[in-house]
């Protein structure tokens, strides 16, 4: 790996990590669902949608790719926090709650970057 493939994944990861802080730190209860890590994944997947289209659109250089997808994607959104909130779920015996919350990340994710990707196919040709 080079310096400047370094410094990109740094960067990106950085500023990931600050939004998903900065989404994270104010818990968003729907009942007695949390949706904090659910928004991060979604709106995770939609930039790497919507990312992965323009890449190739715009013809990016692939150090692109390490900053947006890598760096910042790949640090915004966080499989291990859903995981322990998963957890944390089943020991309380929530299971609605834990089917619900597994359902909706996986599939709203994948959701979110199939609709991004769409989206930006979209406005990229009438561009």
């Amino acid at each position: 790996m080079k310096g400047i493939e370094i410094a990109l994944v740094a960067v990106g990861a950085i500023a990931g990590a600050l939004l998903r802080f900065r989404i994270a730190e104010s818990p968003i209860i729907f009942g007695s669902l949390p949706l904090n890590v659910l928004i991060i994944n979604v709106l995770g997947s939609a930039i790497l949608g919507s990312f992965s289209v323009l890449s190739t659109a715009w013809n990016l250089d692939s150090r692109y790719s390490i900053l947006v997808a890598i760096g910042f994607c790949g640090s915004l959104t966080t499989m291990s926090s859903f995981a322990f909130e998963a957890t944390g779920m089943l020991d309380n015996k929530q299971y609605l709650n834990f089917a619900v919350s597994v359902l909706a990340n996986v599939g709203l994710s994948i959701g979110a970057i199939i609709g991004a990707r769409e989206l930006t196919s979209t406005v990229v040709k009438t561009a």
